[in-house]
């Protein structure tokens, strides 16, 4: 009965927002916006073999890539400037200049600087993904308990065993939190990057649609997002579940206690 539910839940809302849609494209036909059974249609003849080893495939790519960069980045970063005050002193207002300056503002100077391949593509990913998972990181660092800081430094436990076994396990429910608010920006920065001067990708495919008046396929590429955004985030629950598997426990403890 639990599962069932749960099963309830994560459905329930979706068919209520499908049967919306095929109620409101009932009647005159619209060309802007297809019916549910013309997008299904369209969607399974657009996104063919072809079109996936063309334009989805290489934008999973550079996503992959670019996210991968924002944790290491964002971790190691964090860990440095969260455990030296003088360093988070230091870069403190540095870091809010840059965090206040749009990633796709960026695009321009990128394409100048480093051409227009995927470098700038990754780049522009990186720049926007970084900051919750670096931000998220000092945070955590900094909330650490005192009490056992001062009690590895009693027992003489070297830097990097604390970063192992203190630092990075008591950040890490911090860190994860930054990580999922990146992986949304990593996704909306990755289409928005190929849509300037690419010739391949979701987001050239769908601007390319756009211009051609072709809106079921331009629709079938939008809903093709959702799909990739809804895995992302179910990939990411399994791996939270599995790396933050002592602290959800505890929470349980805690709560049932």
């Amino acid at each position: 009965m639990k599962y069932i539910r749960s099963a309830l839940h994560i459905v329930a809302l979706p068919l209520i927002l499908l049967f919306i849609w095929f109620i409101s494209t009932l009647g005159e036909p619209n060309f802007f916006i297809p019916t549910p059974q013309q997008l299904v249609e369209t969607f399974i003849n657009t996104w063919t073999a072809d079109r996936f080893l063309g334009d989805v495939f290489p934008s999973l790519g550079r996503l992959i890539v670019g996210i991968a960069l924002s944790i290491v980045v964002g971790i190691v970063g964090g860990l440095l400037i969260g455990s030296f005050r003088w360093l988070r002193a230091l870069l403190e207002p540095t870091l809010e200049f840059f965090r206040a300056i749009p990633p796709t503002v960026l695009i321009p100077v990128l394409m100048l600087l480093v051409g227009v391949g995927d470098d700038m593509k990754v780049s522009v990913i990186v720049l926007g993904a970084v900051w919750p998972i670096l931000l998220n990181t000092i945070e955590g660092v900094r909330s650490m308990d005192e009490v056992l800081a001062d009690t590895s430094r009693t027992y003489g436990m070297n830097r990097v065993n604390t970063v192992r076994y203190l630092i990075l396990p008591s950040a890490m429910p911090q860190i994860m939190a930054g990580i999922r608010q990146s992986l949304s920006i990593a996704l909306i920065l990755m289409v928005i990057s190929e849509m300037f001067a690419s010739t391949e990708g979701l987001g050239f495919a769908i601007v390319q649609f756009q211009r051609s008046f072709a809106i079921p396929e331009m629709w079938s590429g939008i809903a093709l997002l959702g799909f990739i955004g809804v895995l992302m985030s179910f990939i990411f629950q399994l791996a939270e579940r599995w790396i933050l598997g002592w602290y959800h426990g505890l929470r349980e403890i805690e709560q049932s206690a």
